[in-house]
């Protein structure tokens, strides 16, 4: 695996090649770049690595400049001691975002995830679905969602997902707390990035964990009114057409 890293601290740099040789020993580290102008000159004038480890902030201002300049075609990882800009490593092709000091299990999980992505060199593959229009959801289902409300971040995994749900044309992440976050995707591509074991959009509305459903009824013909937990405001009730589908979900078919 080709590694660029882009870091202006040449201890925080030598500290990345040791865990880097610790956890991926066949990794080859192309070069070290210290500033987004060198950063810029060295994408337009090179092939792109495997992966490459961006400092947020360099010498001559934030990495996320890089992007405006050049092409990044490959993979990015955001690494800073500060968490405050991590919504906006998400808006460009970052697979993940580690906070300083790493640790060797979290660099592990970010270049395994890479790993599943497989040779991609098309940045729209790599963006988040919020930043794209046409283009499929990766083959990975997401690990985790980064919410931010107000001033605040919040990382919330799928198993912490109650049910996601629309309301006048605004998506929300209901926790089984209780508790709505505001998502800025669609069900529509939500239910394409969830996995389909666990959950399933069973109407227009809402999209369930099945370890939020409740309780079950008989509805009119052969939709099924679905009780979850914690509550939803409205009837949850599977369409006639959804009604096969969902019962083959529950079936575990």
């Amino acid at each position: 695996m080709k590694i660029l890293l882009l870091e202006d601290e040449p201890a925080a740099a030598q500290r990345m090649r040791r865990l880097l040789a610790e956890v991926r020993p066949d990794a080859v580290i192309l070069r070290v770049v210290e500033s987004v102008r060198e950063a810029v000159e060295w994408f337009a004038t090179h092939e792109a690595p495997d992966l490459a480890f961006f400092d947020v902030q360099l010498a001559d201002g934030e990495s996320f400049a890089v992007f405006e300049h050049v092409p990044v075609e490959c993979p990015v990882v955001f690494t800073t001691a500060y968490d405050a800009h991590a919504l906006k490593a998400f808006r460009v092709n970052a697979v993940d975002y580690l906070l300083k000091p790493i640790k060797a299990a979290e660099l592990h999980e970010a270049i395994d995830r890479v790993g599943r992505l497989g040779p991609v060199r098309d940045l729209a593959a790599l963006a988040p679905p919020s930043a794209r229009e046409d283009v499929d959801a990766p083959h990975a289902f997401i690990k985790r969602f980064l919410i931010r409300y107000g001033d605040h971040f919040r990382v919330v995994v799928p198993d912490d997902i109650a049910y996601i749900h629309s309301l006048e044309k605004n998506t929300f992440l209901r926790t089984r707390e209780g508790r709505d976050l505001p998502l800025d995707e669609s069900l529509d591509r939500l239910e394409k990035q969830l996995d389909p074991e666990k959950f399933h959009r069973i109407n227009r509305q809402v999209i369930t964990h099945i370890q939020a459903i409740k309780e079950l009824l008989a509805y009119s013909k052969s939709r099924v009114k679905v009780i979850l937990d914690p509550a939803y405001g409205q009837d949850a009730v599977v369409s006639s057409e959804r009604s096969a589908a969902f019962k083959r979900w529950l079936s575990g078919q």
